[in-house]
């Protein structure tokens, strides 16, 4: 079981500014959020990542830059992947709207008591429930893949956004939808969930400074070998079920 931290990219201009930027292009960190990310960046350096994937906006592309520039324990970090499936929700008509004029939007009292039933007007507007889906989707799908060829220690990093990650936490905590407003996450945050068989764990949520080398995985001593290995042991792929 791998552990994903998830994190939300730094602040932009148009979070300052109440707006809602939605897949507006050009939408990149503010001051304080390129500080936001290099200090995250140095939070996580006592980490490995096994992976780190990232929504393709601009916003998230720079967060995850930011960690690119401070080298691991194992030195250079992975090159990220990039997956639509991380991508903020497509709030269609409402895309570059002020958050103040859309609380007088009778759909925004729906956004928030009752989400799962919203989708956003205008053509290219997206249903929560479906970001959501596709979302978790996306995470559990990365986790799987990680765990297959870095094993149940690994760790890896999603950067996203806040609507996103939040949809990811209320699934891993077992919510429903409509309660994942009660989710709070801050730009720049990490929150950490580990997939078991059984269920998820949320690990940490909404973290903007604790020590994260909790998450360090642990060393596993190597197996000394009593016998010489057979020609059917030898062929065995690295990091299959004989590995840590």
């Amino acid at each position: 079981m791998p552990t994903v931290l998830l994190v939300r990219h730094g602040r932009t201009s148009a979070n300052a500014s109440g707006t809602l930027a939605g897949w507006t292009p050009g939408i990149g960190l503010d001051d304080t959020g390129r500080a936001q990310a290099e200090a995250l960046a140095a939070r996580l350096a006592p980490l490995p990542f096994a992976a780190l994937v990232t929504s393709p906006l601009q916003r998230c592309r720079e967060t995850a830059d930011a960690m690119l520039a401070v080298p691991g324990p194992g030195g250079a970090r992975p090159e990220p992947a990039v997956d639509e499936r991380l991508g903020e929700a497509r709030y269609g008509d409402w895309t570059g709207r002020a958050l103040k004029e859309l609380a007088k939007e009778p759909l925004w009292r729906v956004v928030q008591a009752h989400p799962s039933a919203v989708t956003f007007p205008g053509e290219h507007g997206e249903s929560m429930l479906g970001m959501q889906l596709r979302a978790v989707e996306a995470v559990r799908a990365h986790d799987a893949a990680v765990a297959q060829a870095h094993g149940d220690d690994a760790v890896w990093v999603a950067v996203s956004h806040g609507d996103v990650i939040k949809s990811v936490l209320a699934d891993a905590l077992g919510m429903h939808l409509d309660a994942f407003q009660r989710i709070v996450v801050d730009p720049c945050s990490v929150s950490v969930v580990r997939y078991t068989p059984l269920r998820p764990f949320a690990l940490r949520v909404n973290d903007t400074g604790g020590d994260l080398a909790a998450f360090v995985p642990p060393k596993r001593p190597r197996r000394r070998r009593t016998t010489a290995p057979s020609p059917a042991a030898s062929d065995a792929v690295v990091g299959g079920s004989t590995g840590a």
